[in-house]
This record gives C-alpha cells, sequence and structure tokens, in this order.
C-alpha cells in the first residue's frame, strides 16, 4: 500500500496488486530476469483460457472504477485488456504477446497514478479525449473524402462502359 491507502481502499488495493502479480509476474523463467504470470498460461487453453483472463483482468478494472478511476483511464484499462484478449486468441503469437504485454501491469500502473494524483490524472484524461474526438474527426472526414473519391472514381468508370463523358 502507498500513502492515503486506507481502511477499504487499501484492501482494494492489495487485491489488485496480487491478482496482477498472480496473472502477469508470479513465475520467473529459467535463466532470465523475466517473469510471467497465469494470464499467458491460460492462453494456451484455446477461447476459454483468453476468456478467463480476460474476465479476471475485468475484475482489476471494475476495482479500479470502485477506486475512483477516471472514465478516460478506465477506458484506456479496456483498451489495454482488449487488445491482450483479441491479440491472444491467435495461438502461439498471442500467447507471446500476452507474456509481453502485460495488460493487467499496466493497468496497475494508470491506477497508482490514480491514486498518487487524481486531479493530474483527470486532467490527462480530458486531454485523452480530446485526442480520441480529433481522432473520429479526422477518420470521419477521411472517410469522406474516400468515399468520394471511390464514388468519383465508379462514376468515371460506368460513364466510359456505358460511353457518356
Amino acid at each position: 500500500m502507498t500513502a492515503g491507502e486506507t481502511g477499504d481502499t487499501g484492501r482494494r488495493v492489495a487485491r489488485v496488486r496480487k491478482l496482477t502479480t498472480v496473472l502477469d509476474s508470479s513465475l520467473r523463467i529459467p535463466f532470465t530476469r523475466r517473469t510471467i504470470g497465469l494470464d499467458p498460461i491460460l492462453g494456451l487453453v484455446p477461447w476459454a483460457g483468453d476468456a478467463i483472463g480476460a474476465v479476471l483482468s475485468g475484475y482489476l478494472v471494475w476495482e479500479s472504477a470502485r477506486l475512483g478511476v477516471s472514465r478516460g483511464t478506465l477506458v484506456r484499462m479496456l483498451l489495454n485488456v482488449a487488445l491482450e484478449t483479441v491479440v491472444g486468441v491467435i495461438p502461439l503469437i498471442g500467447d507471446l504477446f500476452d507474456a509481453t504485454w502485460k495488460a493487467n501491469s499496466r493497468n496497475l500502473k494508470m491506477l497508482d497514478r490514480h491514486l498518487a494524483d487524481p486531479d493530474a490524472v483527470r486532467l490527462a484524461s480530458r486531454r485523452f479525449w480530446l485526442g480520441v474526438g480529433m481522432g473520429v474527426v479526422g477518420a470521419v472526414g477521411g472517410t469522406v473524402v474516400v468515399a468520394g473519391w471511390l464514388t468519383m472514381g465508379i462514376l468515371r468508370a460506368l460513364g466510359a462502359l456505358l460511353g457518356v463523358g
């Protein structure tokens, strides 16, 4: 526990830390400094293992929400879990990705930042959402431009086939 973690909050954070360790770094790879946890091992069981890992990771995000983590941080946490889950279903490559990405450890770092300075995290969250908004506007604008370009190309091709133009 860090400074300011007392009572129920302290117990929740301790559970999150323990589960993160179990899922991401409880076993040392022989002759290396690297660790893996239960998550990539679960991933060896096709589909079901990744689903179980996603549920356990989801619990960590849920506890973070109960601890008051901002919506922007929760979205990033969910994206970490989603990425690990989606890539995790790819045989072998997904398991290697699970072992190196360690979504739960990444999410624990975000929780720690929130616990250390919630106001700074909320400011960063606003910036994140601003970036997401700008990205959506750019994606929609780009889609409109590409759709227009494709439509014009199709119309030109049809005109050439029909002898119009």
